[in-house]
């Protein structure tokens, strides 16, 4: 049994409603809320036809009836093309709202996947890519008390990264701005997976400097290669991760609490868009979710790029009764957006 024009209509009159109002469907709502032009009778037995064919369920004996992953992925696949074809849409405003108070690419990320989260009312995030091939560009330390320094990491194409650091023993004051600018010069340029390698050198090299400032190197050099390593893994911005309790299907406070756990737990969400593809957009769909808890959800992704090269993926979570069409060209025009904004910060940057 084929799906014909008019079953077709149906389906996504079912789907429709339910996206609206998260109810169980009949076919005398779909009658009154539809213009198909047939008898809520014929409806009626389109949607036990639907329902055989793996695109319709009754969740309860004298309930209606509600779509399965199946009739989601029919939807998906239907609008794919419409979606791909057009043009996103907003690029320039996005673009302005982004780089709104986001001076380098840390913040942009931010509000990134602040404003996916405001504009899908879904849980929202943002895979950066591994900054293992990035490059030094300074180093400074900070003084904040007498045994406190703030250690900022600044990598070419705007990335910086700031790390508090407690000492065993006080800061010499005098020679903080010097550990800075010979720290800056010894690893200008080297990547961060490589600053392992020549710790042992560096070392060497830094032998020389009075006492009171070895002190404070030894410490340094050890705690630097160690955030390093951290750096090199992936990082994940996450926002709304909250939102999905507004949904009436997340009323079960174990099933909720279940998607929560999940989501805040950075290392599976690394792991998750690992397994998604890396097509500039991809659309899982419940069950064809690899993790238990989101055989509920739909994962709707999309890639970032830098001179063609994937370095990044963008995403949404949320139920997979959702506005496909809408979040779709959403998280589209994010991942635009973001594209352009990264390749004019990287463009800047190398022309220095």
């Amino acid at each position: 049994m084929s799906l014909d024009k008019r079953k077709v209509k149906i389906l996504k009159a079912v789907i429709s409603s339910y996206v609206d109002n998260a109810e169980a469907v009949g076919s005398r709502t779909i009658s009154k809320k539809y213009e198909l032009g047939v008898s809520p009778a014929t409806i009626r037995n389109e949607m036990s036809d639907l329902e055989e064919m793996g695109f319709l369920m009754q969740p309860h004996a004298s309930a209606g009836r509600i779509p399965t992953d199946k009739a989601y992925r029919y939807y998906v696949d239907d609008i794919w093309k419409k979606v791909q074809n057009s043009n996103a849409t907003n690029i320039d405003q996005l673009r302005s709202i982004i780089e709104e108070k986001a001076n380098e690419i840390d913040s942009i990320f931010k509000n990134s996947v602040r404003i996916l989260s405001q504009f899908t009312k879904y849980s929202s995030f943002i895979v950066a890519p591994q900054l293992k091939q990035a490059e030094v560009k300074r180093i400074q330390l900070v003084p904040i008390t007498d045994r406190k320094i703030l250690l900022v990491l600044i990598l070419k194409n705007n990335i910086v990264k700031e790390v508090m650091l407690k000492l065993k023993s006080p800061v010499p004051l005098d020679q903080v701005d010097q550990i800075s600018s010979m720290l800056s010069e010894k690893l200008y340029g080297y990547k961060l997976e490589d600053i392992r390698l020549i710790m042992d050198n560096l070392i060497v090299q830094f032998y020389h400097i009075k006492e009171s400032s070895n002190s404070l190197l030894m410490e340094l050099l050890p705690f630097l290669v160690d955030q390093v390593g951290k750096l090199e893994n992936f990082n994940v911005y996450a926002d709304g991760l909250t939102n999905i309790l507004n949904l009436p299907e997340y009323n079960d406070v174990v099933k909720a609490r279940e998607f929560i756990s999940f989501i805040e737990d950075k290392d599976s969400l690394a792991k998750l868009f690992q397994f998604t593809g890396e097509n500039d957009l991809d659309v899982s769909i419940g069950r064809e979710n690899a993790y238990e808890e989101l055989r509920d959800c739909s994962l709707i992704t999309a890639t970032y790029k830098l001179n063609g090269k994937l370095i990044g993926k963008i995403g949404v979570i949320g139920p997979t009764r959702m506005n496909y069409n809408k979040v779709i060209s959403t998280v589209r025009s994010m991942a635009e957006a973001m594209n352009e904004i990264i390749s004019q910060s990287f463009d800047e940057d190398n022309k220095e």
